[in-house]
């Protein structure tokens, strides 16, 4: 059985899904489009600014609070695989390449 400590290192090490996410507005078809290194934890950042009135960008922050938040959907849009050979790697340039194929590929 692990200890605590050993638990927690453990957790750390993991690297957690990364990849591209969108919100999109669907009254009016607009989407916010990010990378990140943690999906869940950004999704989950993201609704919770828009909710408290707090968001980041702007227009998706007035967009839901005209629209509401039943008119905005927030998905996982691809996934970045991790190398394995390389716990050390960072990931920050290879998320930008993706987050610009995925502009491009969707017109923005």
């Amino acid at each position: 059985m692990l200890d605590k400590k050993e638990a927690i290192k453990r957790y750390k090490q993991t690297i957690q899904p990364m990849g591209i996410f969108r919100v999109k507005n669907l009254a009016n078809g607009k989407v916010f489009i990010d990378s990140s290194k943690n999906l869940n934890s950004s999704l989950n950042s993201n609704q919770f600014q828009l909710k408290l009135g707090a968001h980041r960008n702007r227009p998706p922050q007035e967009d839901y609070n005209s629209f509401g938040e039943d008119q905005f959907v927030f998905e996982i849009l691809d996934q970045l695989k991790p190398k394995d050979d390389d716990p050390a790697y960072d990931y920050t340039e290879d998320l930008e390449v993706l987050k610009s194929i995925w502009l491009e590929k969707i017109g923005l």
